[in-house]
C-alpha cells in the first residue's frame, strides 16, 4: 500500500510539474493550451506527452552509469590491483576492439550471486560490471562468455534503444490516459467548462497506472528479445559452448531470491526467475534459461 501511495503522489507531482513546464513551453513556442473551449487540444497534448516521455527516458539514460554505480556499489577498476582485475580489463578491451566500440569502464560489485550488467548512454561511453559471486563461481571461459554477452548489449545499442522505446511508450500512456480522462469528465460527468474537472484528474491517474502496466509488457518483450541477441553476440565472441556453459552456471542462482536492485534487473545477465510459465512472464525482462540455451543450440 505504501508503494501504491508513493506512486500516486509521485504521479500527481509529475502532473503538476508537467503542467507548469508545458504552460511555459506553450507560451514560448506557441503550441497553444492543452484545454480550450472544446476540451482537449489533441495536438498540444500529443507534443506535451512526447516531449515529457522521451525527455524523461533520455535523462534516465544519461544518468544510467552513475545510477548503476550507486545502486550496486560498483567499484570501477581504474588501475588493476591483482591478476583477476587485469584479466577482466584485458578481456573487455579485446572484445570491445573486436566489436569496434570504445573501451567501456570495467567494474566489480559486491554480490554473492553470479551476475553482470552493462549500461551507458552510448556505445563508446559504457560500463561493464561483474559481481564478486560471478568471479568466484564461474570458470574463466564462462566469465569470458558473460563479458561477451554484455559487450553485445553495448555494441547493439540496447541501452539507448530501450530508453527510446520506454519514452515512446510513456508518451502513449500519458496521451491516452488523458484522452480517456477527458471523455469521462465531459461525457460521463457532463463537465462543460473550459477547465478540466476532478473526474479528469482522477481518471487520468487511474489510467496512467492501468495503461502503464499493459505498456510495460511491450517494453519487457523487447528486453527479452535483446537478451537473445546479446547471447548470440556472446556466442560469436567467446564461442557457443562457452555461452551455453555460462547460462547453465546461472541455474543455481535462479533458484534463490534476486538481490540485484530493482532498477538494474533488466540490465543484468540473470534476473533470478523461475522457469515455469505464468502470466508474470509477460512482465519479465529475461527469457528463461531453457529458452535462451535452446536458441543458442540452434545456431550453426
Amino acid at each position: 500500500m505504501m508503494r501504491i501511495g508513493l506512486f500516486l503522489l509521485t504521479n500527481l507531482a509529475v502532473l503538476i510539474v508537467f503542467s507548469i513546464v508545458f504552460a511555459v513551453l506553450s507560451r514560448v513556442f506557441g503550441l497553444g493550451s492543452v484545454f480550450g473551449a472544446g476540451g482537449l487540444n489533441y495536438t498540444s497534448l500529443a507534443v506535451m506527452c512526447l516531449v515529457w516521455g522521451v525527455v524523461g527516458s533520455m535523462i534516465s539514460l544519461f544518468l544510467s552509469k552513475w545510477t548503476a554505480k550507486k545502486s550496486t556499489g560498483t567499484v570501477v577498476i581504474d588501475v588493476p590491483k591483482n591478476g583477476t582485475e587485469q584479466w577482466l580489463v584485458d578481456m573487455v578491451a579485446r572484445q570491445a576492439k573486436a566489436m569496434g566500440i570504445g573501451m567501456p569502464e570495467v567494474g566489480i560489485f559486491d554480490n554473492p550471486q553470479p551476475n553482470a550488467f552493462a549500461t551507458g548512454w552510448n556505445k563508446n561511453n559504457a560500463l561493464v560490471a561483474v559481481s564478486t559471486g560471478l568471479i568466484h563461481t564461474m570458470t574463466p571461459d564462462e566469465v569470458e562468455a558473460v563479458l561477451a554477452h554484455e559487450i553485445g548489449h553495448v555494441a547493439n545499442g540496447d541501452m539507448i534503444t530501450l530508453a527510446l522505446i520506454q519514452g515512446v511508450v510513456n508518451a502513449f500512456v500519458m496521451f491516452f490516459a488523458r484522452v480517456i480522462g477527458n471523455f469521462v469528465d465531459r461525457v460521463v460527468f457532463k463537465n462543460e467548462s473550459n477547465s478540466p474537472g476532478v473526474a479528469y484528474y482522477v481518471t487520468s491517474i487511474v489510467m496512467d497506472i492501468l495503461l502503464g502496466i499493459l505498456a510495460s509488457a511491450i517494453v519487457m518483450w523487447f528486453s527479452r528479445l535483446r537478451e537473445y541477441r546479446a547471447d548470440e553476440m556472446g556466442a560469436k565472441l567467446a564461442g557457443r559452448d562457452k555461452m551455453i556453459s555460462a547460462l547453465n552456471a546461472l541455474r543455481p542462482a535462479e533458484a534463490r531470491p534476486d538481490t540485484m536492485p530493482e532498477a538494474m534487473k533488466a540490465f543484468a545477465i540473470s534476473s533470478g526467475q523461475s522457469q515455469s510459465f505464468s502470466i508474470a512472464h509477460l512482465f519479465r525482462s529475461h527469457p528463461s534459461l531453457d529458452d535462451r540455451i535452446a536458441a543458442l543450440q540452434k545456431l550453426h
